[in-house]
């Protein structure tokens, strides 16, 4: 598996890798098993953090938590960083400063993996859902050992360590990642949209949207890229890019994808693909992440386009189920229907949550401010909404931008940082027919560890388990 990239790494020096979550350790132990010399750091002082430099420690890598030995850094021939990992971050102006070469762990495993087809999933929203369902996809016309990795949850690094490879995956690359994974050159390359995101940490949203479009960077005449046709700041940010650009969208039935409503069926390279009723995921957001992965698998290789593979490509979709996290049904009781969607961290991933209910809504919306207005969701609520739970670090800023502008009959109310609080007043207010949607539209940093945690812990309560 050693490249000859991996080899210049560990021969340049030694490596410092930064941060000692899945991915920093990942790295560690493929660089390790290269023959480079390694040197992981991380910031942080809790208990995971402590136990990961302690797992890598018995392994004889060096690691340390609570600090980075900037001096260390300095003379490091290669950085490799974790995309929890900011660019002002101390260790990285040091390293830039002496021009040291910066790699992600992504990009680390791609030079491992020189034998991998993979299709790659970028976006500000629904990249999740585009990766799994490109995966399930993969598997279903014919490539068993097809995996999902990268943000999605498995670090690619981890999957360079394995002693069988496989030859096909699908990645997804979150803008941090990209913005350090210069070698990035998929089989198809996916944009599901684009929005206002992660303006805590990036400058503009130039440069958030710059660090998407490196996906596209070294496409050649012979690349394939799927777009969202409905997205005019996706079309006009990827039109000078070589390659063959493939459209899909829910209204235009020019796209090589589409949505025929008058039908209510999904439609793919000109014929109907599967009923709209057969795909069980909620909302036209996921009618969209489904046209955009058929598409996408579709166009990754010619023996994906036969009769007989467009057949697996239809039961593909009918078998996918929702990712937990993401508008999932999480159970209905008494009558409510309870969804978790808390991987809607911004504001344009809530919108599209609560536009594809179909029930009058209890929005939970909550948690550290991430710099956006909420009033984006006014439509929405004055489309499908009931009531307007709002919580966490934002709670007063969620009121301010939402109670001047809706009716009376549909209240937005001030809470606390009790999520037992919260539930307990959703369930007070629900009545059977409603949904309780769990929106947040911010990080959930203020009450949970994660988005995980406060998704388990918003089913748990929903189910009153």
């Amino acid at each position: 598996m050693t490249s000859a990239t991996l080899a210049a790494i560990a021969r340049r020096g030694e490596v410092a890798v930064l941060g000692l979550g899945a991915s920093g350790v990942a790295a560690a132990r493929l660089l390790t098993s290269v023959g480079a010399r390694v040197y992981v750091s991380d910031a942080g002082r809790g208990d995971r953090v402590r136990e990961a430099a302690e797992a890598l420690r018995t392994e004889g890598i060096e690691a340390e938590w609570g600090t980075h030995d900037l001096e260390r850094i300095a003379r490091a021939g290669t950085v490799v960083v974790s995309p929890g990992v900011p660019p002002t971050a101390p260790p990285l102006v040091t390293a830039q400063a002496r021009g040291i070469p910066v790699h992600s762990e992504v990009d680390v495993a791609l030079q491992a993996l020189s034998g991998l087809t993979y299709l790659a999933t970028t976006g500000t929203n629904g990249k999740t859902t585009v990766t799994a369902l490109i995966g399930h996809l993969l598997r279903a016309v014919g490539h068993p050992d097809a995996i999902e990795a990268g943000n999605i949850g498995t670090p690619l690094a981890e999957i360079a360590r394995r002693a069988e490879p496989p030859t096909w995956a699908s990645l997804e690359l979150s803008s941090f990642q990209l913005h350090d994974t210069p070698s990035v050159a998929p089989r198809v390359a996916v944009l599901t949209n684009l929005s206002p995101d992660h303006l805590d940490r990036y400058d503009s949203l130039d440069a958030y949207y710059g660090d998407k479009m490196r996906l596209f960077a070294n496409a050649t005449a012979d690349a394939c890229r799927v777009v969202n046709g409905d997205d005019a700041e996706v079309l006009r940010r990827t039109a000078g890019f070589a390659g063959r650009a493939l459209r899909f969208s829910l209204a235009d039935a020019t796209a090589a994808a589409w949505f025929d409503r008058a039908g209510d069926r999904l439609m793919l390279a000109g014929a109907p693909l599967l009923p709209r009723a057969e795909l069980t995921l909620l909302g036209d957001h996921n009618v969209a992440n489904a046209l955009c992965a058929a598409l996408a698998v579709w166009a990754a290789d010619p023996a994906h386009q036969t009769p007989a593979a467009r057949t697996r490509l239809a039961e593909g979709l009918r078998t996918f189920r929702a990712i937990p996290h993401r508008v999932e049904p999480v159970g209905e009781v008494n009558g409510v229907l309870w969804v978790n969607d808390s991987k809607a961290t911004n504001v344009s991933a809530a919108r599209v949550a609560l536009e594809g209910m179909t029930r009058p809504v209890i929005l939970l919306l909550g948690g550290r401010h991430k710099g956006e207005p909420y009033t984006g969701l006014l439509d929405g609520i004055r489309a499908h909404g009931k009531a307007v739970l709002a919580y966490g670090e934002a709670a007063a800023q969620v009121v301010a931008d939402l109670r001047p502008h809706l009716p009376p009959h549909v209240p937005v109310e001030q809470l606390g940082s009790s999520f037992e609080d919260v539930i307990a007043r959703a369930r007070a207010l629900a009545a059977p027919g409603d949904v309780v949607l769990l929106a947040p539209a911010c990080s959930s940093y203020d009450m949970f560890t994660d988005y995980l945690h406060r998704g388990e812990t918003f089913r748990r309560l929903a189910l009153g388990a």
